[in-house]
């Protein structure tokens, strides 16, 4: 990662740092647990990143083995997730259709994966990082604009503003 300019990495966490970038889960530690945010980003066959978080959501709501399994299926996660009733209510609720096929049978990863969860998530050369943050980087900005049209249509914004 020495070949990537600092610039670089500022300009990805200044440009995924909107709106579009972030989303919400329960934050409540239970039964020793991490929280969801922790344990995503803490395990290595995630490493924070929302693509494979959102393939074990997916899976989650399969009743799928995952990395991020037990903390999903802990009681208070699971009630959070059963709110949305399924993959595509969930998906639809925070306005993820970006980072799903049309049938929301699988998650479009950032980078090309195989396998899920079989290899480090975390890119190894310059080349590979780039087109991880081009990919996370369209993401956010094709969120960005599904949540101004989604205010927009729902009387959150006018047009204009």
């Amino acid at each position: 990662m020495d070949q990537v300019p600092l610039s670089e990495f500022e300009e990805f966490r200044a440009k995924g740092s909107t709106i579009g970038g972030y989303t919400i889960f329960p934050s409540s530690r239970v039964d020793g647990k991490m929280t969801l945010n922790g344990a995503r980003g803490l395990n290595a066959k995630i490493g924070d990143r929302f693509d494979l978080t959102l393939e074990c959501i997916r899976l989650h709501y399969l009743n799928e083995e995952s990395p991020l399994g037990d903390n999903l299926a802990s009681l208070y996660n699971r009630f959070f997730f059963s709110l949305f009733h399924d993959f595509k209510g969930y998906v639809e609720f925070f306005l993820l259709q970006d980072l799903v096929d049309p049938s929301f049978e699988k998650v479009r990863f950032f980078t090309e994966i195989e396998t899920p969860f079989e290899n480090s998530p975390i890119p190894k050369t310059a080349a590979e990082f780039r087109a991880y943050k081009k990919a996370s980087l369209e993401f956010v900005a094709s969120r960005n604009k599904r949540i101004i049209d989604w205010c927009e249509l729902n009387g959150y914004l006018r047009a204009s503003e």
